[in-house]
């Protein structure tokens, strides 16, 4: 099994290229399902997760092509609607290839997902809605087993509370509905957005009537093109704090910086200096790091996916600051890991208080899931001496070539077996 060994502390200097987004890959990809022909994607990220996705694809029937910075993928002979335990075991995303297969096939026996071990994150909200638009289903043995004997019938369906995956799978599905679907209460983050847009170039009907509001009209089929995913917003946020954190000076670029003003706004309240141009930014730390009280919240509030960093971050601060964590209810599973190191920060149901003025000691950590294993990455750049991060499985599902990125910009790590 693989670690990293991180030797801190250094400040961290240089310039950072943002990957593509695993969270807009993986729905777009998903989406690639209602194609009975060629679909060109560019600027998927080199990542565990994509290349799981990429695989259930082929299981499904898809021939892949990868040709350096792009895929094709031809799903000309296209025909299955099995998603074993196997491929979706690891992912929760592959969820997203249930609304594509009933869309396209009006059937699909699809497992039930995996991921990070961050709380329950049911999908009864994926497939009550999808019972709205005409399908039928059952849970056995693990797997969702699904039909939609007179295929998708567009509906007006309100979500009983702001779902990301929800949202997507019901927005590709409703592009084969026959009739009009109109979605209230949507998820609205720029990952979405990406996904509409791919959508809509291939010949699909979607359009934002309101904030959160997004009526589709049917399509029969779609057309054949090349899409570029957008830039990853959580890797561009992890590497604005790793500036912060080590008092260094990063130059983030390949990225659109109005899509992360959050992140910017919240690391500019804790004191980090930020000069912001067209496709990049550049982030400067101080010394002097200020405390917050912050809250995860939907899209364009704080990114849950973004905690774990800005709770490392706020560690330094000269006072005290408390996170409150609105969107998953098990996801301070770092802070056992950050106590190790010094942190001596407690927590209570959704709130976590974090008392600042932290010297972090190095150690031997265990990674839980994918943003908490890169929490423990930031806090061992900030400790002097050598630290050890085990089951980093967890972080190459979702950073692309991190380890080499750091050492670009002057970090000392190293991945041993």
């Amino acid at each position: 099994m693989q670690r990293l060994e991180v030797l801190g502390a250094n400040k961290l200097k240089g310039q950072i290229n943002i990957s593509g987004s695993k969270n807009a890959s993986l729905p777009i990809l998903a989406a690639t399902l209602l194609s009975k022909n060629k679909i060109t994607l560019k600027n998927l990220p080199k990542i565990k997760d994509i290349e799981t996705m990429i695989t259930l694809l082929e299981s499904l029937g898809s021939k892949i092509k990868k040709k350096r910075d792009k895929i094709i993928i031809d799903n000309t002979n296209q025909k299955k609607t099995f998603a074993s335990y196997n491929l979706v075991k690891t992912m929760r995303g592959s969820i997203l290839v249930l609304g594509p297969l009933l869309a396209k096939f009006k059937k699909a026996k699809v497992s039930s997902p995996g991921g990070c071990v961050i709380g329950v994150r049911p999908i009864d909200i994926h497939l009550k809605s999808l019972s709205k638009l005409g399908v039928k289903y059952k849970i056995d043995q693990g797997y969702v087993i699904a039909t939609a004997p007179k295929g998708l019938i567009g509906t007006k369906i309100r979500f009983p509370k702001i779902s990301v995956g929800a949202t997507e799978n019901l927005i590709i599905a409703a592009c084969f509905a026959k009739g009009t679907t109109t979605l209230k209460n949507c998820a609205i983050e720029p990952e979405i957005l990406d996904l509409v847009n791919f959508l809509n170039k291939a010949g699909c009907n979607v359009k934002w009537t309101s904030k959160r509001t997004v009526k589709i009209i049917g399509v029969a089929s779609i057309k054949n093109i090349n899409y570029q995913i957008m830039f990853d917003r959580i890797e561009a946020g992890t590497y604005m704090v790793a500036a912060a954190l080590t008092e260094g000076s990063l130059k983030i670029t390949n990225i659109k910086p109005d899509i992360i003003q959050t992140e910017i706004k919240i690391l500019r309240k804790i004191g980090a200096k930020i000069k912001i141009s067209k496709n990049d930014i550049k982030v400067t730390g101080r010394k002097k790091i200020k405390g917050l009280n912050i809250k995860t919240a939907p899209y364009p509030g704080l990114a849950t996916d973004m905690q774990a960093q800005i709770m490392v971050l706020l560690c330094k601060a000269n006072n005290k600051s408390t996170i409150k964590e609105n969107i998953f209810e098990n996801r301070f599973l770092h802070v056992a890991e950050l106590n190790r190191m010094g942190a001596q920060i407690s927590t209570k149901g959704n709130m976590a208080y974090i008392p600042g003025n932290i010297k972090f000691a190095p150690a031997e950590l265990m990674a839980t899931d994918l943003r908490a294993s890169v929490s423990l990455v930031l806090a061992a750049l900030t400790a002097k001496g050598k630290s050890v991060i085990n089951r980093i499985y967890h972080l190459d599902r979702g950073y692309e070539n991190i380890e080499k990125k750091l050492k670009k910009v002057g970090a000392k790590i190293r991945r041993v077996n």
